[in-house]
């Protein structure tokens, strides 16, 4: 496995382009749209006909790959960076066949892209690796439960009648719940569940529980993991292996995703940030945003099938995790070409995180 960065990053690629014949500037061949998989329920519940709906006696569930950004950061993540299931699939059960009403949907999300670089990566993740593992802790006993709150933000390409446009999910507040081992989770996200919220069940595409994994990982779970940074990167690059665009792509996902609706250990956190700059292709990018426009700096990668770049938003004063943002940064981008750079096709601002003993309990400092 290469570990060392090349000597010009994908994400430079757009500065040096005069430079190259069109031939080598050209994008790969067979680019995919990025958030095809991110946001699986969006697209479910946009191309579903009311002769497919269920009647309400027998409400079928959603499913999506990426519920947490990833979120989902948590996806995802993860919708998007949210974690992920690796290759299973969750459940969620509530009202997620009605329509939202509008109540998120609007223009795609844009912003300005800030510029890539490979000068200084080392040392940003290395003050970052010393705030997570200098910074205050949240601890969840047994039988307690991981509660995040984030405010996320989509974009995503939406069919009818063979027309395809680009949709926004707008800005807008999320809330999960999430039980130490990962098996009782609670969801509040008005792009995904209407009215209420609604449970998430880890199972695979049989119905049956899926174990928790790096893209879907558990609280109990991410206690087990190495946290010797080789160690950690080895066991990622093998146990992803054929996911993804690419596994160093992948690899920068699959940590992103314990990141932002987890809770890593003090010595894994640290350890993720230092397996991260062994990734090739890894750029800091000094003007980045997060979802409620919190400025901050970012350690990111730039995906070079689907053209969008993945960024990690940090305080640029305490180097306090802040959301994960994907930014498209090439042009085309999507299975339509529609996706022009500055399109935002996911941002998450971290804005609680905490245990509590109850599901669906708030925090008292949030009321």
């Amino acid at each position: 496995m290469n570990t060392r960065p090349s000597r010009l990053t994908p994400d430079e690629w757009q500065e040096s382009a005069a430079l190259l014949s069109p031939a080598e500037a050209d994008l790969p061949a067979g680019r995919h749209a990025f958030h095809r998989e991110e946001l699986m329920t969006f697209i479910q519940q946009d191309t579903q006909t009311a002769a497919d709906a269920p009647t309400p006696a027998h409400p079928a569930p959603a499913r999506a790959r990426r519920m947490f950004l990833r979120p989902l950061i948590a996806l995802p993540v993860a919708a998007c960076s949210l974690a992920l299931i690796g290759t299973g699939l969750l459940t969620l059960t509530g009202n997620s066949s009605s329509t939202s009403g509008g109540e998120v949907a609007g223009p795609p999300l844009t912003a300005t892209v800030g510029t890539g670089t490979s000068s200084g990566v080392p040392r940003l993740l290395d003050q970052i690796s010393h705030a997570a593992a200098g910074g205050p802790r949240v601890t969840l006993r047994p039988g307690q439960y991981l509660y995040v709150e984030s405010k996320v933000g989509s974009t995503y390409e939406k069919t009818v009648d063979d027309k395809t446009t680009l949709v926004g999910t707008g800005v807008h507040r999320r809330q999960i719940w999430n039980s130490a081992d990962g098996t009782k989770g609670w969801l509040i996200d008005p792009a995904v569940f209407p009215e209420g919220g609604g449970t998430v069940d880890r199972v695979n595409e049989k119905g049956e529980p899926e174990p928790p994994s790096l893209n879907g990982p558990s609280h109990d779970y991410l206690a087990t993991l190495p946290t010797d940074p080789d160690a950690l990167l080895k066991k990622i690059y093998k146990e992803t292996e054929g996911m993804g665009n690419s596994p160093d792509q992948q690899a920068f996902t699959t940590i992103g995703d314990m990141l932002g609706e987890s809770l890593p250990p003090a010595a894994l956190n640290t350890a993720l940030f230092e397996a991260a700059g062994k990734i090739p292709g890894v750029v800091q990018v000094k003007d980045a945003v997060d979802a409620i426009g919190r400025p901050g700096v970012a350690v990111a990668r730039l995906d070079e099938t689907t053209g969008a770049r993945t960024e990690w938003v940090f305080d640029a004063r305490t180097y306090t995790y802040l959301g994960e943002r994907t930014i498209q940064v090439r042009p085309n981008g999507g299975d339509s070409g529609l996706i022009k750079p500055g399109t935002i096709l996911h941002t998450q601002a971290i804005t609680v995180r905490q245990a509590v003993d109850h599901m669906k309990e708030v925090p008292s400092s949030d009321v």
